[in-house]
């Protein structure tokens, strides 16, 4: 099949974003595109691959976002920019609804972040602490700033699933060696966490600065992650280093977005969506192969937009 494609990132977090709103792919095919498009040694690379899909009676369009090892996402807040862009130009509207595998999001679109810099403002479902969804055994009901016995740390976490799950620690200093070691752990689906889990370590900079890096369900140790953001943002404020409804920058090593968390559980993010180039591929389904890459389209001008932001945030982080 002969696909088509954005390749596009959200602070740093890049894709492959396909227009699938006409196509009927099985969740297996889905899988194998993934895994051909998304894998850093292939045509393409990426940190997984979005699809833009048909709405529902609430939402004007959708998004699905699969990991590089074909594992499907329950959302992904970087990604959910990327889309949400595409999805404006397809409806012709600037805010929306948009249905996620099993929740729904809002968007808009937004002043930019900086000159030239493609901002969408994304507001989540709400948090949860109820680690029973995830599940979590050995742990209370809510886990916040506690450690966790089956983790080869006395680190302490706070779980919040976003909708997708998230552990997240406070730190002085990240040290990533043992981030992808608690990583790992968590990947390999043990017993008392049999869907795996996204791990980020966190440093509170300030009252309105936090610095993210992130361990992907997935994917692995990744530039950036959006939910974990979010999830890291709604913690900080639940364990009261950060105060709810106050609009903080989050920076990680792909630039930054700003986040804002409320008492309500919703968390807010403004941030980049930016496109990078078009291209088409063929690609063989059933060989998990393909061909060369035709570049159809170069954005440069905001590769250098972003590049600006990304350059100041890494000055700070």
């Amino acid at each position: 099949m002969l696909v088509r494609f954005t390749k596009c990132h959200g602070s740093g977090n890049d894709f492959p974003l396909v227009d699938a709103r006409d196509w009927h792919l099985s969740d297996d095919d889905w899988a194998r595109l993934a895994r051909v498009l998304a894998a850093r040694d292939g045509p393409v690379g990426g940190d997984g691959i979005l699809a833009l899909v048909a709405g529902d009676g609430s939402a004007a369009f959708g998004m699905r976002m699969f990991n590089t090892d074909g594992s499907e996402a329950e959302t992904c807040l970087n990604g959910l920019r990327c889309a949400a862009r595409a999805g404006f130009a397809a409806a012709e509207v600037e805010t929306a609804t948009v249905r996620l595998k099993t929740s729904h999001a809002q968007v808009e679109h937004v002043g930019d972040l900086a000159p030239g810099v493609y901002t969408v403002a994304e507001t989540a479902s709400p948090a949860s602490l109820v680690t029973a969804d995830w599940p979590i055994a050995g742990v209370p009901e809510r886990l916040i700033d506690a450690p966790i016995a089956a983790l080869p740390t006395t680190r302490s976490f706070t779980a919040v699933s976003i909708p997708n799950p998230h552990l997240v620690a406070f730190v002085d200093t990240i040290d990533e060696a043992e981030l992808v070691a608690i990583g790992e752990r968590c990947e390999a689906a043990p017993d008392w966490l049999p869907n795996r889990a996204n791990v980020s370590f966190v440093e509170h900079r300030d009252a309105d600065t936090l610095f993210v890096r992130t361990f992907e369900r997935g994917v692995g140790l990744t530039n950036s992650c959006g939910s974990a953001m979010a999830a890291s943002t709604y913690a900080a404020c639940l364990t009261g280093r950060i105060e709810f409804g106050r609009t903080i920058t989050v920076l990680n090593r792909g630039g930054l977005v700003r986040a804002r968390a409320e008492l309500d559980a919703t968390v807010t993010l403004h941030g980049n969506a930016t496109w990078e180039w078009d291209g088409e591929v063929e690609v063989d389904l059933s060989a998990e192969r393909a061909g060369a890459v035709t570049v159809i389209r170069r954005y440069d001008n905001e590769i250098a937009a972003w590049r600006a932001v990304a350059d100041q945030a890494r000055g700070g982080g």
